[in-house]
């Protein structure tokens, strides 16, 4: 390893910040930090100071957040099994975009960190390389699907394509992006994983030849199904610990897994398990196919005296006239079973987020029922 590639500091929303100076923080620092700076180098602080355990949230996508203490050699572990699956190391370029104070943006922090990368950091928004410079490079990144869809919009894909690997995680990656991630040719991996495995522990290729809709382990990490046909994994980054998930799946052997959806989110609608996330891709593709604005969308279950639960569509922004309406039934008739078409649409102007930035599905639903909402019922 040449001494010239290992650097000695990092790049915090424009600012130079050297290692050694990090390790004294809050000494030797500028006074004027932010508070996402200074947690930033708070974190940097504890790991380059060989601190031994760490407390992360998990998302809260489906309740609460919980407070879970991580081993450093889970966190190592995890980093040292992306660095090698992809080849990066001392002297490659990395930008951290996600927010490091989830498990995506921290561990983007601690491979840079253990494996010697130029770390680019700047403060999570919609379009992250507009807070770098314009002739600015790199190697690696990760993006959530918002970010990777405002670059693509915004024309940054030359820029893209230079990278070795772009990772886009945190949540659900719509059509409409699956398609318009077709036209890079840099690899693009959509990940699997959760804070208690430390990040990813599965990757599925989106783009290029091997693109794939099922999700491949990565070496050392074994998974399983419980009783519930929900993922189970082991391995050192769960400190060999079974770690029990609410995602139902199938295996395609044991190296290979298709993700079915959340369990929290199957609808029992007259005795019939609906999966919310199924209808969730059907609803996506018939709102593009109608030439609609871009809008989020999530499905869910309401109470029903007859059925028990209805299928609920829930739409951000305004509501749909009587006309597109009945031509969004008429395309959910044709590919969806009966009990599986939403029997009411709910609309409103804001969906609530987590801390992570993912749809709060719960609390959106709990918002919208203390307060005055659309909702309209498909015309027969």
């Amino acid at each position: 390893m040449s001494a010239s590639l290992v650097p000695d500091s990092l790049l915090l929303n424009g600012r130079v910040f050297r290692y050694a100076d990090i390790q004294q923080y809050p000494l030797n620092t500028p006074a004027d930090l932010n508070g996402y700076e200074a947690k930033v180098l708070d974190f940097c602080r504890q790991w380059l100071n060989g601190t031994l355990t760490f407390d992360l949230h998990t998302s809260g996508s489906t309740g609460t957040p919980q407070l879970i203490q991580m081993q450093r050699r889970q966190l190592e572990a995890s980093a040292r099994r992306t660095c090698e699956y992809f080849d990066l190391g001392a002297g490659d370029r990395e930008l951290v975009c996600l927010n490091c104070e989830s498990v995506g943006g921290l561990m983007m922090l601690v491979r840079g960190l253990e494996h010697q990368m130029h770390l680019t950091i700047v403060e999570p928004n919609a379009n992250p390389l507009v807070a770098v410079a314009p002739d600015a490079e790199f190697d690696f990144a990760s993006f959530v699907p918002l970010q990777l869809r405002t670059l693509l919009d915004r024309g940054f894909e030359a820029q893209l394509n230079r990278m070795k690997v772009i990772l886009v995680g945190g949540a659900t990656v719509e059509s409409a992006l699956e398609r318009a991630i077709q036209t890079l040719t840099v690899p693009v991996y959509h990940t699997y994983g959760m804070t208690e495995t430390a990040s990813h522990i599965a990757l599925r290729r989106i783009n290029g030849p091997e693109a794939s809709p099922y999700y491949r382990v990565l070496p050392g990490i074994h998974v399983e199904l419980d009783a519930r046909g929900c993922l189970a994994i082991r391995g050192d980054v769960t400190a060999d610990q079974l770690v029990t998930t609410n995602d139902r799946g199938r295996l395609v052997d044991e190296h290979t897994f298709e993700w079915l959806g959340r369990a929290d989110f199957v609808i029992n609608s007259g005795g019939v398990k609906v999966q919310a996330e199924k209808v969730e891709q059907v609803l996506e593709v018939a709102l593009a196919e109608l030439g609609l604005p871009i809008r989020r969308a999530f499905v869910a279950g309401q109470p029903d005296a007859r059925l028990g639960e209805q299928v609920t569509a829930f739409l951000e922004g305004e509501a749909l006239t009587d006309a597109q309406l009945q031509q969004l039934q008429q395309l959910l008739t044709q590919r969806l079973t009966r009990y599986e078409q939403p029997r009411a649409f709910v609309y409103a102007p804001q969906f609530q987020a987590t801390a992570s930035g993912k749809v709060d599905r719960l609390g959106t639903i709990g918002y919208l029922a203390n307060a005055t909402s659309s909702e309209r019922t498909p015309p027969s």
